[in-house]
C-alpha cells in the first residue's frame, strides 16, 4: 500500500470513530475526544511489546527507589512507559468499570506522557463519555485491527501525516483555520532543500546540528527536516527545538517527538512573542511558518519592554504594526542564529507580501528590512505559487537568511519567482488548489544553489532595495509669483513640502538637480529630515508587459456577442 493510501485509510477510520459521538458531541467538538485518544492509542501500541517487562520491573522496585524512572524507561525501550496493568484491549474485559480502569490506565503513564494528555484537557471528556455510555464504545473502536497504530503498521512519518489530516478535518467541521496548525509537506520539503543546499557539513559529515521553529504547530517542519536528513546522510543528527502557543497542537508535537526518541523537553508550550522559552539559546537552523496578520496587541507591553533592551533583546531593529506580528517572528528567528564564529546559522521562514514593502522610511517594518539588509543577512526570497496553503490563497514568500554567506553571495540578494511552478490539484483542500511537485522542488532548489540570473532568478545588490527619503521644500507664492511671508516667520517656516525617494545608489544632489530643480528652481532639501528606507518591490522586478488587444479584435468580439444576444432575445420573445 502506498504512503498516501495508508494515511488516508487510517485517517478515514479514525474519522469514522467520531460518528459514535454524534448526539452527545457536535461535529466541531469531536476533536476534543478523537485527538487525545489517537495520541494515547499510539502510545499504547508502541509500548505493547515491552508491557510485561515494564510491569515486572515496576513490581520489583519500591515506589521511592532511586533512579526508578530510568529503570522503567530502560525496560520499555523508550523515554516513556506505562505501569498500569491495563491496555486498550484488556480495558474491554470489564465494561462496568470502564471509567475507573481507564483513569487507572492513564495515570499509569510516565509523567511526560501525562503532561501531554493534560494539555488536551481530556479529563472532563472522559467523564462526559462515561456518563453517556460512550467510553467503552469508543475505546472498543480504537482496538479493532484496522485501528492498530503499532509502528510496524504505521511509521512515525505516517503518524505525523495522520495527526495533521485529522486536525484538518476537525478544523473544517468547525470552519476553523486548519492552515494555522501545519504547512503543506511539499512546501516544507522545498524549505528544507533550500536550508541544506550547499551545506557540506550536514550533507556529508558525522555531525549534530540544531533546528528551531518558533511557531512549531504539530511539529511538521521539524519532522520533515529530520526525515529528509536521514535519507541524505544517516551519520548526521538533527536535534529539534520548538515552541507552540496552542495547547492541543503542542501536545501532538511533543507526543510525536517523544515517540521518535527525540528530547521532548525541547518542545515547549507558550507564547513565543511574550514568553521566549529559549532565551539566550542559539541554533544552526531556523525553519518556520509564523501566522500572517496575527495581532500582537495582547503582547504589546512585553514586546515593547524587550525592544527597549536593544541588542539585549530580540526586537532591536524595530516594531511592525500591531495588526501583524510576522516581523516579530522574523526578528526572533534572527536573534536565535548562531554567531558566524560558531559556524553561523541559516533561516527559511514564510511570509506573505506585507513584510516586503509595508511601512515608509523610518517606520518599524522599513527599519527591520534596513537591519536585515545592512547586516547582509538576506540571501534570497522565493515567491511561491498562489493557492498552495490550506488557509489562504494569497501570495506567499520564503525568506532565506544566512549570517555566513558564501563569497559569491556577500552583499547580494537573489529573488526567485517560482509563482508558475505548480500543478493543479484534482480536488481542493480548503484554499489549497495547487501543489508543488517534486520536479519543481528540485528545479527551484537548483536555481537557488546555482545563484545565476535567469528569467525567474534575478540578483541584486543589497543597496538596490534602499532609498533616501528627502524632504523637498519651496516657498509659497502669491498669484504674482512672489514669496508669501508671514509676520515673524521665515520662508522655510511657511514652505510647501513634498518628498522624493532617491535610490541609495544615486547621488542625492545629482538626483535633485535632474528631477526637481527643472520644475521648481527655488526648491531646496531639508537635509535634517532625510531618512533611509528599504523596500523589496518583488513583483515589479518580474513584471511582464502585456500589450493591449487590438481595437479591431475587441470590436469583432462585441459584434459576435451582440449577434448571440439578439438570437437569445428573439427566442425568449417568441416563446
Amino acid at each position: 500500500m502506498s504512503l498516501s493510501a495508508n494515511i488516508n485509510e487510517k485517517a478515514n477510520l479514525i474519522w469514522a470513530i467520531a460518528d459514535k459521538l454524534t448526539g452527545v458531541y457536535k461535529p466541531h467538538e469531536y476533536g476534543k475526544v478523537i485527538l487525545p485518544l489517537t495520541v494515547i492509542r499510539r502510545f499504547d501500541c508502541i509500548l505493547a511489546n515491552t508491557k510485561q517487562a515494564v510491569l515486572d520491573k515496576h513490581n520489583s522496585m519500591a515506589p521511592d527507589m532511586p533512579m526508578r524512572d530510568n529503570f522503567l524507561k530502560k525496560a520499555s525501550g523508550f523515554e516513556f512507559y506505562n505501569v498500569s496493568k491495563y491496555t486498550f484491549e484488556s480495558l474491554l474485559d470489564d465494561a462496568n468499570n470502564i471509567e475507573t480502569n481507564f483513569r487507572n490506565y492513564i495515570n499509569g503513564f510516565s509523567s511526560n506522557v501525562r503532561q501531554i494528555i493534560e494539555k488536551f484537557k481530556f479529563d472532563s471528556e472522559i467523564q462526559t463519555m462515561a456518563d453517556k455510555n460512550l467510553l467503552y464504545i469508543v475505546i472498543q473502536e480504537f482496538t479493532t485491527p484496522k485501528a492498530d497504530l503499532h509502528p510496524n503498521k504505521i511509521s512515525n512519518l505516517e503518524m505525523g501525516y495522520i495527526f495533521e489530516e485529522i486536525i484538518r478535518r476537525f478544523s473544517e467541521a468547525h470552519n476553523e483555520d486548519a492552515g494555522q496548525h501545519y504547512t503543506p509537506r511539499e512546501v516544507i520539503e522545498l524549505m528544507v532543500n533550500i536550508l541544506f543546499a550547499n551545506d557540506t557539513d550536514i550533507l556529508t559529515c558525522n555531525v549534530a546540528k540544531t533546528l528551531y521553529d518558533p511557531a512549531c504547530g504539530t511539529g511538521g517542519m521539524l519532522s520533515v527536516a529530520q526525515d529528509y536528513l536521514e535519507k541524505l546522510n544517516k551519520s548526521a543528527t538533527l536535534l529539534p527545538f520548538g515552541q507552540e502557543i496552542n495547547d492541543e497542537t503542542f501536545a501532538i508535537c511533543k507526543a510525536d517527538m517523544l515517540i521518535k526518541d527525540n528530547n521532548a523537553d525541547n518542545i515547549r508550550n507558550g507564547n513565543t512573542l511574550s514568553e521566549d522559552e529559549f532565551k539566550g539559546e542559539k541554533f544552526d537552523y531556523i525553519l518556520s511558518n509564523p501566522p500572517f496578520g496575527r495581532e500582537w496587541k495582547n503582547e504589546k507591553t512585553t514586546v515593547e519592554k524587550e525592544a527597549k533592551l536593544g541588542a539585549g533583546g530580540r526586537f532591536q531593529a524595530g516594531l511592525p504594526a500591531v495588526s501583524d506580528s510576522q516581523m516579530l517572528f522574523l526578528q526572533t528567528a534572527i536573534s536565535k542564529m548562531k554567531e558566524p564564529e560558531q559556524g553561523g546559522a541559516k533561516i527559511a521562514i514564510i511570509h506573505n507580501g506585507s513584510p516586503l514593502f509595508t511601512g515608509d522610511a523610518g517606520s518599524g517594518p522599513s527599519e527591520i528590512r534596513k537591519y536585515v539588509l545592512e547586516h547582509d543577512l538576506l540571501e534570497a526570497i522565493i515567491a511561491l505559487p498562489n493557492d498552495i496553503f490550506y488557509n489562504t490563497g494569497i501570495a506567499t514568500y520564503i525568506w532565506v537568511l544566512n549570517n555566513k554567506k558564501s563569497n559569491m553571495r556577500r552583499g547580494k540578494v537573489q529573488l526567485i519567482n517560482a509563482n508558475e511552478l505548480y500543478e493543479k490539484r484534482r480536488k481542493s483542500l480548503g484554499n489549497k488548489r495547487n501543489d508543488i511537485p517534486k520536479h519543481y522542488i528540485e528545479e527551484i532548489t537548483k536555481i537557488y544553489a546555482e545563484f545565476k540570473a535567469t528569467e525567474i532568478s534575478k540578483i541584486f545588490d543589497n543597496e538596490d532595495f534602499g532609498y533616501s527619503k528627502i524632504v523637498v521644500e519651496r516657498p509659497q507664492k502669491d498669484e504674482n509669483g512672489n514669496p508669501i511671508l508671514k509676520s515673524g516667520k521665515s520662508v522655510a517656516d511657511t514652505a510647501l513640502r513634498d518628498t522624493e525617494n532617491v535610490p541609495l545608489k544615486e547621488d542625492i544632489k545629482e538626483y535633485f538637480k535632474r528631477e526637481v530643480l527643472p520644475y521648481a528652481p527655488d526648491a531646496w532639501i531639508d537635509e535634517k529630515k532625510t531618512k533611509i528606507g528599504y523596500e523589496i518591490p518583488f513583483t515589479r522586478y518580474f513584471y511582464k508587459y502585456v500589450p493591449p488587444r487590438k481595437s479591431e479584435d475587441i470590436m469583432e468580439e462585441i459584434m459576435e456577442l451582440e449577434k448571440s444576444l439578439e438570437g437569445s432575445l428573439e427566442a425568449i420573445f417568441n416563446d
